[in-house]
Formats: C-alpha cells, structure tokens, sequence
C-alpha cells in the first residue's frame, strides 16, 4: 500500500470511532466534522498529500526494500549521513506547513517506532517473540502509513520521590492480569496529544525508577479498542475563523488523558512486558532518544525560523527598525536560531554506526538543543509581545471589518507599510502565538516538550564526557611550578 492520501486518512479516522468525550460529551458522528478537531485533521491531512507530490516525493518518501511501495521518509532507518539529512529536510517541510506548531505530527512517532525497531533486538530480553512482534508491527505501520498519539507518563497524583501508588485503587495504568490472548491493562495514563484521531495508540513505559513488573510494559493497540477512553481537556479553537485564529483554527492538537478499562492487549501487540531490565535497555541501549531529538530539534529550527519572520514582519510594519532595542531583539531570536541550527547540523556530521547498524546523529548537540529552547521559546514569545505591545490588543475580528464601522478600522488601524486588514492579521497571528489559549499551551508544551528542564540538564550533566578536560587542567596545572 504504502504512503497514503490526506482523504484516505480522514476517512480512516472516522471509520474508527473511537471513545473520545470532550466537554462532558461523547463525540458522534465522523470526528472529522467536530468542531474542535476538524482544524487540526485537515491540517494532518495536507501532510499526507505532500508525500504525494512529485516534486517532493525523493524528500519525503523512499522505496521500500520488501515490497517496492513509497513509504514515508518518517519511517526510514537512517544508514548513512544522507539518510539522516533526508530525514531532516522531510521534517522540515512537513514543519513548515504549520510553522512549526504541530509538535505531534506523524513524523514524531514514526520515528520513535522506527527507533525501537532499529534495536528490537533488545526486547528480545523480555521474551524472544516481542522483537518479532516490533519488527512485523513496524513493516505493517510503515507499509500502512499508521498515524500514532502516545503516553508515557502516569497522572501527577503524587510527585513525591517515595509515593508507591498501594494496589487498593488502580490509578496509575498497570497490567492486572493476562491470559492466552494478552495482557489486561486497567488504569489511566497522560498525555496523549492527538487522542482519538490517528490510528493507533502506542505505550511506552515511564521513565525513571520502576518498582513494579506490573508497569512495565509497551505495546500498540488501534484507537477504537474496546474499553479505550480518550478524555479531552477545553478546546482552544474557539473560532473556525482563519482570520481571528490563524493557528489555533488549524492546529489544536488537543491533549487527552487515556482511561484503560481492562484493555485486552493481544499478545502480537506487545513489545515489552513483566522486564525492568528491559525498560532500562530500551532508553539505554537503543538509539532511541538520538533518533527522537533529531526529529524534534530539526522542527524546532522551523519553529524558532517562524517566529523569526514574524518578529521582523511587525518591526516592518510598523516601521521600528531605526530603534537599537529593537534590533537587540531580533538579534537575539536570530542567535538562538543558528545556535540550534548548528547543533542539529554537528549531530549529523558527527552521526555514527550504532550496534543496530543504524546512523545515530550525535546525542551531545542533540541534548544541547533540547536543554535550551525551553528556555529560548518563552523568551522568543517575550520578545513578539514587547516588539507588538498595544498593537497586540488593537486586534478585531474579521466580522468587525465587514460591519459597518469596517470603514473606521480601514482608517485608524493602517500602518506604516500595511494596510489595516494585513497589519491586523499579522498581528492577530503574533497574538495567537504569544497570549492566546493556543499560544500559552504551547509555550507550557515547549517547556516540557522531552520532560522536566531540570532533570534534562542533570543528564547532559551526567552523560557528558569531562575526563579529558580535567586531566588537561591538572597537567596544565602541574607545568606551573
């Protein structure tokens, strides 16, 4: 089969019917046509019909090796330098459609599933079959072109560091029994952005200290599986207006929490279960976190590129170049940019051969980049809100243009060098990126997009090579007598 159209995707969606509920109520009907998710699926839709265009089809797809169908780029096990760049120019142009705004789109978790394939042999660990059962999963999602949402994390019931949820009341999603179909899974689990609108759900187990088989485990299930809940948090799309919401109309990705109901995980399905040792191996002897962050820092160029072009677009618009502060400003987005687009790129030049026979980019730069945009990004948003100032409250809708005062917005909301309809669309874009309720979601989802700021810098702390430095100091040192 391989790649798929944007049409053929809706209509798989809808045909699923997932449990999705949403402001109290069970969604009905084609998913499709609900308001708070017709937006983002026609937006998801338009990145499967790019991998369809002949002029982009060496860049977003590849040959596959078994059956000969084009298959998107977002599945390729990378295997040398130029697949991993491949792999960067794929992202980037599916980044570019939405400015970098969905942090969901497929690619992320196709490539998280290409990664554990690439080492399914470390599953072997488990039992023997669930690296089989990873690597016939991978060549049907692949083949299939399957869209994914995930979880990796349990509710925030108690953060302590010696809370050990008691078995009384199931919280935390768990295993609580098997027979010779599968596993039973019966609890609740976060953050599944995307929910309820693509194919499959895939788990992973959490990561830091396990202290229960029953926890551990990982598997793919399809999203209409019996006894699968997909809880909505409030929609941000709260216009269909591409004028008043030019992002939030198109890219809510909606979040959910995911309520297991004793779900049956077929044995086929399963990847890991009942190992601690293999939850450890899965993040420590796979290439999964190099491959991942690969993905996820080359769409934040896009991102922090988007912003870039906005930021410079109201400093031209309203004609504030001359003013030092100002170009400070754009300055400083424009370090943080190449800043990342330079360690994105060393990633790839210093790529090597894993064990796996897979080109890994450089973890180091990788681990670089994801320790500071979570600090650039709310800072970059800062910078837009400063740069707009009033101008980013002065911002009516389109309905208050064709109204009969339309007239006096024509006349007093002009600018230096736009119209006031053009300069109110871009600075209504401005807003939805730095105060709305789609924009501050995803100034909170970039913060924590790869977990916890500090304990991120504590692994680059403990990951980073130091001995050779320190010993060219104490030699340094020695010479001075």
């Amino acid at each position: 089969m391989g790649i798929i159209t944007g049409q053929e995707y809706i209509d798989r969606i809808n045909a699923l019917e997932a449990d999705v509920w949403i402001d109290g109520e069970q969604v009905k009907g084609m998913i499709s046509e609900h308001n708070a998710f017709s937006g983002v699926m026609k937006s998801q839709a338009r990145l499967y019909d790019l991998q369809s265009e002949h002029a982009k089809s060496e860049i977003m797809t590849f040959k596959s090796p078994t059956t000969d169908n084009r298959i998107g780029t977002s599945f390729l096990e990378p295997k040398t330098k130029e697949d991993l760049e491949k792999r960067r120019l794929m992202t980037s142009e599916w980044a570019r459609i939405n400015l970098g705004m969905m942090g969901r789109s497929p690619d992320y978790m196709n490539t998280a599933l290409m990664a554990v394939y690439a080492g399914a042999e470390v599953f072997s660990s488990s039992h023997p079959q669930f690296a089989n059962n990873i690597t016939r999963f991978y060549e049907e999602a692949s083949e299939n072109d399957y869209s994914f949402t995930h979880t990796f994390i349990n509710p925030q019931t108690n953060r302590s560091q010696l809370h050990f949820e008691d078995g009384e009341k199931i919280i935390a999603a768990k295993v609580i029994d098997k027979n010779k179909d599968g596993i039973i899974v019966h609890g609740a689990r976060l953050l599944a952005t995307q929910g309820g609108i693509t194919d499959e759900l895939i788990v992973f187990p959490s990561g830091g200290n396990l202290y229960s088989k029953d926890f551990a485990y990982a598997f793919s299930i399809p999203s209409n599986t019996k006894g699968l809940t997909f809880l909505c948090r409030e929609s941000f799309v709260y216009s269909n207006s591409t004028f008043n919401h030019p992002l939030g109309s198109r890219f809510e990705e909606m979040d959910t929490i995911i309520v297991f109901d004793h779900v049956l995980v077929p044995w086929e399905r399963v990847f890991l279960y009942e190992s601690i040792e293999c939850v450890n191996k899965l993040y420590t002897e796979t290439s999964f976190y190099p491959l991942i962050l690969h993905q996820v820092v080359s769409r934040q160029v896009i991102k922090i590129e988007s912003l870039l072009g906005v930021a410079q677009l109201i400093v031209d618009t309203i004609n504030i170049s001359e003013y030092q502060h100002v170009q400070e400003k754009i300055s400083e987005i424009i370090v943080g940019l190449e800043t990342l687009k330079a360690l994105l790129i060393a990633s790839e030049v210093n790529a090597k051969i894993d064990k796996w026979g897979t080109m890994v980019p450089e973890q180091h730069p990788l681990y670089s980049a994801i320790n500071l945009f979570p600090r650039m990004y709310p800072r970059f948003t800062e910078i837009l809100q400063l740069l707009g100032a009033s101008g980013l409250v002065s911002i009516p809708t389109e309905k208050d243009f064709l109204s009969d005062k339309g007239s006096d917005l024509h006349t007093y909301l002009q600018a230096a060098n736009a119209s006031a309809i053009d300069r109110v669309k871009l600075f209504r874009l401005a807003w939805d990126i730095c105060l709305s309720a789609f924009g501050s979601r995803q100034i909170l989802y970039e913060r924590f997009f790869f977990g916890d700021p500090v304990r991120l810098a504590s692994n680059l702390y403990r990951g980073y090579e130091r001995k050779a430095l320190t010993n060219r100091i104490h030699d340094f040192l020695k010479e001075m007598k």
